[in-house]
């Protein structure tokens, strides 16, 4: 886990730097670099349990936002395709942004999420031995 903790606060790290030339990077930094602190708690084992549940209400309901928003995750694969995320962004072409920040809080719930069950199950594991 520590090695995956590692990799993700740097990349979630990465993530917020590369938010500067985004159309709203006063969102999307602090929610990559939030992302990173809770992940940096669970590297160090300070498992804060509200800031977990706090990261998954904000996340999840950002992200079913950005999925079912008119131009958003569901348009994109249904109506676009699934057309090529990877390209440049465009203003006539809104679906490709905001299919990569529902992926981009994706893999924040996703690492949230595994923290989460991981340090529930060394709490649990440390009940029993006491």
């Amino acid at each position: 886990m520590k090695i995956f903790n590692t990799i993700c606060i740097i990349l979630f790290i990465l993530f917020a730097g590369l938010q500067y030339n985004d159309p709203d990077p006063f969102v999307w930094v602090p929610i990559y670099l939030y992302g990173a602190f809770v992940t940096y708690l669970a590297l160090i084992n300070r498992f804060k349990p509200v800031f977990y549940y706090t990261g998954f209400i904000v996340y999840l309901g950002y992200a079913l936002f950005l999925l079912f928003d008119k131009t958003g995750a569901i348009s994109w694969a249904t109506e676009h395709h699934a057309e090529n995320i990877v390209q440049s962004m465009k203003a006539t072409k809104p679906w490709i942004e905001e299919t990569r920040e529902f992926g981009g809080l994706a893999i924040l719930l996703t690492v949230f999420l595994i923290n989460y069950l991981y340090q529930k199950s060394i709490r649990i594991r440390h009940l029993k031995d006491v």
